[in-house]
């Protein structure tokens, strides 16, 4: 599965700092960009994965439906 996501960076003195604007506390920083964006695409993927592991958890052996949503913005 792809997703699209709006990656904002800011220079500050030493470090450069960044963020996802679809995804709350999807934040890192780093020395350079790329560093800086790395480490983003890091936190992103460890944010999702845990998110549906905590929902896994709570819904187990209940009576749910899980289904793709597919969003054109």
């Amino acid at each position: 599965m792809e997703n699209l996501f709006t990656a904002v960076f800011q220079k500050t003195d030493k470090w450069w700092i960044a963020f996802v604007e679809e995804l709350p506390g999807a934040n890192a920083q780093g020395e350079t960009i790329d560093e800086a964006r790395e480490n983003l695409k890091e936190a992103v993927e460890l944010i999702l994965e845990s998110n549906r592991e905590l929902s896994e958890r709570e819904f187990a052996g209940k009576d749910v439906i899980r289904e793709e949503l597919k969003i054109a913005v």
